[in-house]
């Protein structure tokens, strides 16, 4: 198919995921014939300590484990070679991953049997069945210090004990002149792919004015209610919604807003 003809041609899109975590979802923007623009939002770190491991290997040893995100599986692995525990049933008898990337990534860790919300978000989560109730009850959660901290606060307040093994961490990423180049150089019509308030926050503090003020001029594509509000807050005039998270999810709530725009 000719690129102009492609439903993203008069397109750029912005990711705003870690260093270094662009490649997907701009690569499938490009196949719909758009060009992207990678802002690191974030820097993800390893927490490789004795006092992280050993928390680790309590959160494992629970009745349930509950994962955030791929980053939680893949830094979990790295500390504790996850795929040879998940030889051992009794290690892992019930494992929970927060929307389907993160079960991907428990899958391809050799995790089989993973519990996965109809959305990918903590609500989503704690309304699952096999978290009602949970008086009593051991819950490991491998994730990352900060974010909303929703998970932990009402696992608690259900009477959970909680493991709490916190495996890697998010930072400040670097962001400079090249960055705010990019995108000012970029095609007329715009979006930005919205999955962590974190990292809009400081893409948006980072970012100098006139850069931020095209950032702001973007289409952002959130995959929440929640991101959504912030998103407006922020300062997007348009904000669309996706099903999910997932690329191809996110570009394809930004298709059709184009056509229904009259866009290509």
């Amino acid at each position: 198919m000719p690129p102009s003809s492609l439903p993203l041609s008069d397109w750029f899109v912005v990711s705003l995921r870690p260093a270094g975590q662009h490649r997907r979802l701009l690569r499938a923007a490009a196949a719909l014939g758009a060009d992207g623009v990678g802002l690191p939002g974030l820097r993800l770190a390893a927490r490789e300590d004795t006092p992280t491991g050993t928390a680790l290997d309590t959160a494992l040893a629970c009745e349930n484990v509950i994962f955030t995100s791929p980053s939680a599986v893949r830094f979990a692995m790295r500390l504790r070679m996850l795929r040879q525990e998940s030889r051992r049933p009794r290690s892992i008898p019930r494992v929970f991953a927060l929307g389907a990337a993160t079960a991907a990534a428990l899958r391809r860790a050799g995790v089989d049997g993973v519990v996965v919300p109809p959305r990918a978000d903590s609500e989503s989560l704690l309304a699952l069945p096999e978290l009602q109730p949970v008086q009593d009850r051991t819950v490991g959660l491998v994730t990352a210090p900060g974010g909303r901290g929703l998970l932990a606060q009402e696992l608690r307040k259900r009477g959970a004990r909680l493991a709490v093994a916190e495996v890697y961490e998010r930072r400040l990423a670097r962001m400079g002149l090249r960055h705010a180049r990019q995108l000012l150089a970029a095609r007329d019509h715009g979006a930005v792919c919205v999955t962590s308030a974190e990292a809009l926050g400081n893409v948006i503090a980072a970012l100098p004015g006139d850069a931020r003020n095209r950032l702001l001029a973007c289409v952002a594509i959130t995959s929440s209610a929640r991101l959504e509000a912030i998103a407006r807050e922020a300062g997007f005039a348009t904000t669309i919604r996706a099903a999910s998270p997932a690329p191809r999810d996110l570009l394809a709530a930004l298709v059709t807003h184009a056509s229904g725009q009259g866009f290509r």
